[in-house]
């Protein structure tokens, strides 16, 4: 099976391109993909989701082993088993890897859809709190540099809001993720009205 990872919708950018009039704005980066698997939730929905499927793959290994001991008995038994009996071996071992590739393709897709469920719920609740933020400090553009096909050459990790993003969210979580369908964005309650900018000015 693959390994537990969290898929993530692209991000359209937050906040509208800067107008001549607007030019004085500040322009901040964030790490979508890592904000969300940094998050207390991201992490513990991850660990669920992992805990869940950890019982198929064992069962997964363990068939993909008995095919490989059927195997070596083929093997081994080229010289010695009549026609007959390598013809059962080489039958058994055909039906068994066909039935091991399609419970195992069943289950690759039960999980990206748990995955694409929970991504998407936390995405955004992300959005949501890089929406306020970014209002609340005075940003005209808030780019993610965590596609994969980034356009991004070059930023400073002065303007990178990531880590304030956690840290918000964290304090300001509305409750475990569910693998329901993903709710509307809306900022967490009691979200502080404005978080301190970092030290460092942001790029203008």
């Amino acid at each position: 099976m693959k390994s537990i990872y969290f898929m993530l919708p692209a991000l359209a950018l937050v906040g509208a391109m800067p107008s001549p009039a607007q030019n004085n704005g500040k322009v901040a980066v964030i790490n979508v993909q890592s904000a969300i698997i940094s998050t207390k939730d991201g992490q513990k929905a991850a660990a669920e989701i992992q805990a869940r499927f950890n019982p198929k793959k064992a069962e997964f290994e363990k068939r993909q082993n008995d095919i490989g001991q059927l195997q070596d008995q083929l093997n081994r038994g080229q010289n010695t088993l009549s026609e007959q009996a390598r013809q059962d071996l080489a039958r058994q071992i055909d039906q068994k890897t066909k039935s091991l590739k399609y419970d195992t393709e069943d289950a690759e897709a039960e999980l990206n859809q748990e995955e694409q469920k929970i991504t998407g719920e936390l995405f955004n609740r992300i959005r949501a709190v890089v929406d306020k933020y970014a209002k609340d400090n005075g940003y005209v553009l808030v780019l993610d540099d965590s596609g994969q096909q980034q356009t991004l050459v070059y930023a400073s990790s002065a303007i990178d809001i990531t880590r304030d993003i956690i840290e918000i969210y964290d304090k300001n979580s509305p409750g475990p993720v569910s693998s329901g369908a993903a709710q509307p964005a809306k900022a967490p309650a009691g979200l502080p009205a404005a978080a301190a900018p970092k030290p460092a000015g942001p790029a203008k």
